[in-house]
C-alpha cells in the first residue's frame, strides 16, 4: 500500500511554476524603465520595475528577482501580482515564511485568484497545517474546479488525512475525468495513482505512474511509487530496475537510499541492506529504524535464539519469515508453520505468501504449492520468484509443458538467467521439442559459470551428441 508523505506535495509545488500574468494590461513599450525618466504614476512606475524582475526571474536570477519584486510593491503596495510571483521566488529559494506571507497578501488583494491559494494550500500542507490547508485548498477548488494543482494536493491532503474510500473515490473521479482531457500533468497523474492505490487498485495505479513517467521521465515520485508497488507485489526484478532509474536522478537522499536498502532485502542481500543504511544520517526515522530491527533479525542464522526472540513476541513477522527461511531445507514442516505463521501476522506482505509457496515445493507439496502460486500471480503478474517456484513444482510433477511456459516468461523477462535456460531445455526435450532443446542447452552453455553449475554443464554435454543424432535422424516433433 502506499504510504504518502510531504514528498508528493514537493512535486505538486515544483509543477506550480512561474506564471506571467496576463492581467498586467497596463505595460507596453511607451512605459520606459524605472530608472531611466521620472514616472509620475506610481502604478506604471511598479510595473515597469515588476517587469525588470520577470526577465530576471526567467533568466534564473532569483535574489536579484525578489529584491525587484518588493521594489515594486513599495512603490505600490496593493500590487497582488508582485506578491505572487515574489512568493514563487521565495518558495524557491526554500524561504517558505516569506512565501507564506507573500501568498497570504496577495489573496487578500485579490481574493478570488487561485494561483496563489493554491501555492499557500500546498504550503500549508507541507507544513502540517492540514486544517488551514484543506480550507483553502477546498476554496481554490471551488473558484476552479479544474486546477490541476489544487486538485493534487487535495488528493495528498486527503490521503494523509486517512479520508473515508467513499471520499477518495469522489476525489479519484474528479482527478481520472481531467486526466482524459488535454495536457495533463505528470503531478495530476501521480496524484490520480496515488488515490487509485490506496483504494487497491494497483494496476490501474501502475498505469498512472507509467502516464507520468511518459510526460516526465525524471518524476521523483513516480519511480519511487512504483518501487513501492513492485517491493510490495514481490517483484524483486521490477523493483530493481525502478530503484536504478530513481538513483540516476536523485541518489543521496534519504528517500532513495532507504528504498535502495528495502531492494537489496527483497533480493536477499540484507548485508548490503544494512551497509545501506548505515550511510542515512542519525537519527533514522522510525520507518528506517524498524526496517533496520527487522533486518536484523532476518539476517541471523541462529534459529533457537530466534525462536526463543519469538517467544516474548509471537507476532513478529520478521522473526517468523526468517524462521520460515531457515528450515525450509531441514525442516520443511516446521518451515511451513512459520511461513503461514508471517503470512497471517503481515498479511499484506506478498514475500510471506511466496515463502509458504518454496516451503510446500520443497516439502514435495507441489500440487497445494501450484495452487497457492496460481493465485499469486492473478495479484502479481510479473513476480519473478513466483514464476520460477511455480515452474519447479510443474517441473517435477512431470507437467512440462505448462513448466516450459513458466521457464519461458523467466527467460525473456532475465535473459541471463542460465538455470532458467537448462530447466527449459529439459522441458523441449521431454516434450520432443528438439531444436528447441538444442537452442536453450546451447545457450546455457554459453553463459553458465562452471564454478556454479559444472554438474548441470556436465550432463547438458552428454545429452548433447544424442540429442543432435536424433535431429539428425529427423526425430521429434515437427
Amino acid at each position: 500500500m502506499l504510504t504518502c508523505s510531504s514528498r508528493f506535495t514537493g512535486f505538486i509545488a515544483l509543477k506550480i511554476g512561474i506564471a506571467i500574468l496576463a492581467v498586467i494590461v497596463i505595460v507596453s513599450n511607451a512605459v520606459p524603465p524605472a530608472n531611466a525618466q521620472e514616472i509620475d504614476d506610481p502604478a506604471e512606475d511598479a510595473v515597469a520595475i515588476f517587469n525588470q524582475a520577470q526577465e530576471l526571474h526567467e533568466q534564473g536570477k532569483i535574489a536579484d528577482a525578489i529584491e525587484l519584486y518588493k521594489k515594486a510593491i513599495k512603490v505600490f503596495p496593493e500590487f497582488p501580482e508582485a506578491e505572487y510571483q515574489c512568493g514563487t521566488a521565495q518558495l524557491s529559494l526554500g524561504r517558505t515564511a516569506e512565501a507564506e506571507k507573500a501568498f497570504r497578501r496577495a489573496i487578500e488583494l485579490r481574493p478570488d485568484w487561485t494561483l496563489p491559494m493554491t501555492n499557500l494550500g500546498t504550503l500549508l500542507l507541507t507544513k502540517g497545517d492540514l486544517a488551514e490547508a484543506e480550507n483553502v485548498l477546498s476554496k481554490s477548488i471551488e473558484l476552479d474546479d479544474q486546477s490541476f494543482p489544487a486538485l493534487a494536493a487535495m488528493a495528498e491532503l486527503k490521503l494523509r488525512t486517512k479520508a473515508s474510500a467513499a471520499v477518495l473515490s469522489e476525489l479519484l473521479t474528479k482527478i481520472s475525468a481531467l486526466t482524459g482531457k488535454a495536457k495533463p500533468t505528470a503531478s495530476l497523474w501521480t496524484a490520480r495513482a496515488a488515490l487509485e492505490n490506496a483504494l487497491g487498485r494497483t494496476q490501474n495505479a501502475k498505469a498512472s505512474l507509467s502516464n507520468a513517467l511518459a510526460i516526465d521521465p525524471s518524476n521523483r515520485f513516480a519511480l519511487s511509487e512504483l518501487t513501492e508497488i513492485a517491493l510490495a507485489e514481490g517483484d524483486t526484478l521490477k523493483a530493481s530496475e525502478t530503484v536504478a532509474l530513481l538513483e540516476k536522478i536523485a541518489p543521496v537522499t534519504v528517500e532513495t537510499r532507504l528504498l535502495r536498502a528495502r531492494v537489496y532485502a527483497a533480493n536477499g542481500n540484507n548485508n548490503d541492506a544494512l551497509k545501506t543504511l548505515e550511510t542515512l544520517p542519525a537519527p533514522l526515522s522510525a520507518e528506517a529504524a524498524a526496517f533496520r530491527t527487522r533486518l536484523l533479525a532476518a539476517t541471523s542464522d541462529n534459529a533457537g535464539e530466534l525462536e526463543k526472540q519469538l517467544s516474548a513476541t509471537p507476532g513478529d513477522a520478521a522473526i517468523l519469515g526468517r524462521l520460515c527461511s531457515l528450515y525450509r531445507v531441514d525442516a520443511p514442516a516446521k518451515a511451513l508453520d512459520y511461513c503461514r505463521r508471517a503470512s497471517e501476522a503481515e498479511p499484506n506482505n506478498i514475500n510471506h505468501v511466496v515463502g509458504l509457496g518454496a516451503a510446500l515445493v520443497q516439502a514435495k507439496m507441489y500440487e497445494p504449492a501450484i495452487g497457492l502460486f496460481r493465485k499469486l500471480l492473478t495479484i502479481a503478474p510479473d513476480n519473478s520468484t513466483v514464476h520460477a517456484n511455480l515452474g519447479t513444482a510443474l517441473f517435477q510433477l512431470k507437467r512440462y509443458a505448462e513448466a516450459k511456459q513458466e521457464y519461458g516468461w523467466l527467460v525473456s523477462k532475465q535473459p541471463d538467467l542460465p538455470i532458467a535456460y537448462f530447466f527449459l531445455a529439459i522441458c523441449h526435450d521431454q516434450l520432443a521439442e528438439y531444436l528447441d532443446a538444442m537452442a536453450n542447452y546451447q545457450q546455457f552453455l554459453r553463459i553458465a559459470d562452471p564454478s556454479k553449475s559444472q554438474l548441470e554443464i556436465d550432463k547438458v554435454q552428454l545429452r548433447i551428441p544424442i540429442l543432435q543424432r536424433q535431429i539428425n535422424e529427423k526425430k521429434g516433433k515437427k
